[in-house]
């Protein structure tokens, strides 16, 4: 299948078994995904080179089920933006139309899978990075509770953000995935000890009977062409047995703010490992060591990674730490707090996962603000901890629009017979 699209920036071809649940599956792995002998470069000139010892757990266990890796996937820079575009190995494209960006970070895994260069793909989603691209390449995505899949072997970015996730062309192929990868690894910390449901029994048990939450800012920050979709949509989940109620939930207007600072600061802590001494890019003959350090930083990371690096570090520094990072911690418990309460009365959460169809190339580089207010939907269940997924819904002038849905902590079954039944429709 050729990569016309530009999703795959290294090659592979690995398989070590032809049975298993996976046997026939051709797989894309995200560029921040640690595969042995075969560079991960996180999108990103500092790690062109870098080919690591060891596999993530997640590549365990997607070879044990018997399937083939074909290639890692373009991203933006270390997960850092929500176009594809900030990579330092050029922009992927969207497969539904070319002049438009596949969403990010993971757009070269989404856009592999809607191109059929993959059947499935592996992403990561810090704060919308699975769910974002999938929107806007036409397919599931789903971002797990936190701890659900093992981090192990994933470049960190925000550590306490991110997870592994799946992508498909449809929700059966992300339930198998996730089934796959799901599950407790003593070499992560931060891995629940929970042992995968039956994901793909859940498929059929549709929504009858759930309530569904519909909050009033995420719908209504929506553009008018999106939310339109979107209603049409919810209409059918009423015709298939759901009640739906409208939901104010007054924290989330403080969620890309609080996201931003927490993502920015972690990015600050986790990168500052890229010196050019121990791996990764290095300027020769640069000077002294502060020298050496500067300048292989500034020639290492793009645009996006230093301002974000630069912001942490502001918000992590001496008398700023309690005015910014404290503050978006406190903002964090809050929109943790009013999921609780929402939960109390809803079962599902559901808003258009992004609230605006897909951009045209270059326009991400003329307003960055605006890029991050894009990510208003998907960033809450980050800051949460909370599984949430991207299915595709009525499009708009022939480009893609999602659904997503937010449930509680471990209710994957849920959210799966949830997208299920809109993919039905």
């Amino acid at each position: 299948m050729s990569d016309s699209h530009d999703s795959l920036v290294t090659g592979m071809d690995r398989q070590e078994r032809t049975d298993g649940p996976l046997a026939g599956y051709t797989v894309a792995v995200k560029d921040n995904i640690s595969t042995a002998g075969v560079r991960t470069t996180c999108g990103s000139a500092m790690l062109a080179d870098y080919i690591p010892p060891y596999d993530a757990t997640v590549i365990e266990r997607v070879l044990a089920a018997g399937g083939r890796l074909i290639g890692k996937t373009n991203m933006d820079e270390f997960g850092m933006g929500s176009t594809t575009e900030t990579s330092a190995f050029g922009p992927t494209t969207n497969p539904h139309a070319p002049d438009y960006v596949p969403g990010g970070s993971s757009g070269g895994s989404a856009a592999a899978v809607a191109a059929g260069v993959a059947d499935i793909a592996l992403g990561s989603d810090t704060g919308g990075s699975i769910r974002n691209p999938a929107a806007f390449c036409g397919v599931v995505g789903l971002k797990p509770t936190y701890g659900l899949v093992s981090r192990y072997g994933l470049v960190a970015y925000g550590h306490s953000l991110e997870q592994i996730g799946p992508i498909g062309r449809t929700v059966a192929d992300v339930a198998r995935l996730l089934a796959v990868i799901a599950g407790p690894d003593d070499r992560d910390a931060t891995c629940l000890d929970e042992e995968p449901a039956a994901y793909d029994a859940a498929l059929d048990r549709g929504v009858d009977g759930l309530t569904i939450g519909l909050p009033t800012s995420l719908v209504g920050g929506s553009d008018p062409e999106v939310r339109t979709s979107f209603r049409a949509t919810v209409a059918d989940l009423e015709a298939a047995g759901a009640n739906t109620v409208e939901l104010e939930l007054a924290s989330l207007k403080h969620a890309v703010a609080a996201y931003y600072v927490i993502a920015m600061s972690e990015a600050s802590s986790n990168l500052a490992r890229y010196d050019g001494v121990r791996y990764g890019h290095r300027v020769p003959d640069a000077g002294d060591w502060n020298e050496s350090f500067a300048t292989t930083r500034r020639a290492g990371f793009g645009d996006e990674v230093t301002r974000r690096i630069l912001l942490g570090t502001f918000a992590l520094s001496a008398g700023y730490h309690d005015k910014y990072y404290q503050q978006a911690q406190d903002a964090r418990r809050w929109i943790g707090q009013d999921f609780d309460a929402a939960f109390d009365e809803v079962d599902l959460i559901a808003s258009p996962t992004m609230p605006t169809l897909p951009f045209e190339l270059g326009a991400a580089e003329r307003d960055p603000l605006e890029l991050y207010l894009a990510d208003a939907n998907t960033v809450p269940a980050n800051l949460a901890t909370l599984p949430a997924i991207s299915v595709p819904i009525d499009p708009v002038d022939d480009l893609p629009v999602g659904l997503q849905f937010v449930g509680p902590a471990l209710s994957e079954p849920r959210l799966l017979a949830a997208a299920a039944t809109v993919e039905r429709r």
